[in-house]
């Protein structure tokens, strides 16, 4: 598998927005159909690259980089397009499946507790826990003063 490309480059200038940038709207770009929830969009079927499904061109690419406020350059444009049309594919496929049967869910397995109960259980005395220091003072672990404060 090819390395991913370096992330693209978001310039800071006076022109950039402020911090507080409103959300885009939420309807879908007028040039990508919108389909009706459980139902694949209309013209969306088969593999990436099949004749039903739609291609992407450089203008669509672009508007989606401005409308997520990133600076592509014209090679990240081509080189984004058809990765981005596998994945158009690839959801429009999982749209495809009839989901009626299937119960919403948000694990694919179910969940169970899996701490131990809370016991109280015998516990080291002093002695045993300071066997293995390397120093001992007054039943504490002693260790070297790091801040430099008179005690």
């Amino acid at each position: 598998m090819p390395p991913a490309p370096p992330a693209p480059h978001v310039p800071a200038s006076p022109a950039s927005p402020a911090p507080h940038v409103p959300a885009p709207p939420a309807s879908p770009a007028p040039h990508l159909p919108a389909a009706p929830t459980g139902q694949p969009a209309p013209g969306v079927s088969g593999p990436p690259g099949s004749p039903s499904t739609p291609t992407l061109t450089r203008e669509e690419v672009a508007h989606l980089a401005r409308l997520a406020r990133i600076e592509l350059t014209d090679a990240e444009l081509d080189h984004l397009a058809p990765q981005l049309e596998v994945i158009l594919g690839a959801v429009a496929r999982v749209g495809e499946l009839s989901s009626a049967d299937v119960p919403p869910t948000s694990h694919p397995l179910p969940l169970s507790n899996v701490f131990r109960s809370d016991e109280v259980r015998p516990g080291l005395s002093p002695e045993q826990a300071l066997a293995g220091a390397p120093a001992v003072q007054d039943q504490r672990f002693r260790v070297p003063r790091i801040l430099g404060e008179e005690a």
